[in-house]
């Protein structure tokens, strides 16, 4: 029996036995399946098999998978930036105490060797718990943490103004190695480099003639490869809720609007789009940047075809409707999603107590 048509089945009988299952003391506990469509999971909160004081956790942020399939996760605890598992949840390495901002991670296959760049957004909680601003960083290193080289601040190179703020949130990786660097927490432009990490050109920001470039909250970049034949830089703006599409050289094409999602940065797999919501509006009242009102968005093109942890998506007269989190909360924020070759989601938390990475494992589709 394949592996999909047995995970099917054993979805539908779980479903018609009212979802539950057992744990080691034969005590049935409800499962919990998100999803929508043929986008359903079941949701494994404690697969990461982690000592919370060995391996303490601040923030999950971003995770990516690696060609041994070995998930490398980032974080900003200050005992260790870097947690690496394989797909059971074993902890296989750690390292990385020089990114208190860690933030964004992006892995760069070159030839037979995988790089990662790091990105440290230059904000960290202090021994106080405030929030503190220092420099931000962004360094391509090996897979065992060993720096290549650093981009440094973009008044280096002329382009910042004395007082500007640089806080990087994320890089993407053209298709000839060109570094794009997402400022999300600063000016929120995109600066592009070259392989080298010397600078090219940057756009984005406020205030533009063609609001089209303008980006508020530039936190994710991504390198949308679908059209094999033209290539996409995808940025996330935030603040708008929205994904914007430009040419490797910077040219606005479109926007992607996804109303009441304020989206993480893109991640792609073959023709999906997955992104984690960090925070939406409930129907009614209003929230803070602090309260838990997260969930994973999944689009099959340009259309929204489920919200695990959030309702379902709706259309009407082909206007996607908005989306909101799910009373009970399964997702509290999310901020990244990392997506293996069984179509399997880890999913990275911020402001999520403390927590690992949760699994969803796919249950049909």
């Amino acid at each position: 029996m394949k592996r999909r048509t047995f995970i099917r089945q054993s979805s539908v009988t779980i479903a018609a036995s009212g979802g539950f299952g057992f744990n080691l003391l034969g005590r049935a506990k409800k499962e919990e399946i998100v999803g929508h469509g043929d986008y359903q999971y079941r949701i494994i909160r404690d697969w990461a098999q982690i000592s919370s004081v060995q391996n303490p956790i601040l923030n999950c942020h971003e995770m990516v998978m690696d060609r041994q399939g070995r998930l490398i996760m980032m974080g900003d605890h200050p005992a260790n930036n870097i947690l690496i598992f394989d797909k059971s949840g074993k902890l296989l390495d750690y390292w990385g105490t020089a990114y208190p901002g860690g933030h964004g991670l992006t892995l760069s296959a070159e030839g037979e060797e995988d790089f990662l760049f790091l990105t440290d957004s230059g904000w960290f909680l202090d021994k106080h718990g405030k929030w503190v601003r220092h420099n931000g960083r962004v360094s391509k290193t090996t897979l065992d943490g060993r720096v290549i080289f650093d981009i440094g601040h973009p008044q280096t190179v002329g382009v910042y103004k004395p007082g500007d703020h640089f806080c990087p949130t994320e890089t993407a990786i053209g298709p000839n190695g060109d570094i794009y660097v997402a400022d999300g927490y600063g000016m929120d432009y995109i600066i592009q480099y070259n392989a080298r990490g010397e600078y090219i050109r940057h756009w984005g920001g406020h205030n533009n003639h063609d609001k089209n470039y303008n980006l508020h909250n530039a936190h994710g970049v991504a390198i949308d490869y679908r059209d094999a034949e033209n290539p996409l830089v995808v940025c996330t703006s935030r603040n708008e809720q929205s994904f914007k599409f430009f040419t490797l050289d910077g040219q606005y094409v479109r926007t992607l609007h996804l109303p009441n999602m304020q989206v993480c940065r893109p991640v792609f797999d073959d023709s999906n789009l997955y992104a984690g919501v960090c925070w939406s509006q409930p129907k009614e009242g209003k929230t803070t940047w602090k309260d838990h009102t997260g969930f994973i968005t999944i689009l099959e093109g340009d259309t929204v075809v489920s919200n695990p942890g959030g309702t379902a998506p709706a259309y009407k007269d082909g206007a996607l409707q908005k989306s909101y989190q799910l009373a009970e909360k399964p997702i509290l924020h999310g901020h990244d999603v990392c997506v293996d070759e069984d179509k399997n989601l880890y999913i990275c938390q911020w402001n999520a107590n403390g927590t690992p990475p949760l699994k969803l494992e796919r249950v049909n589709g």
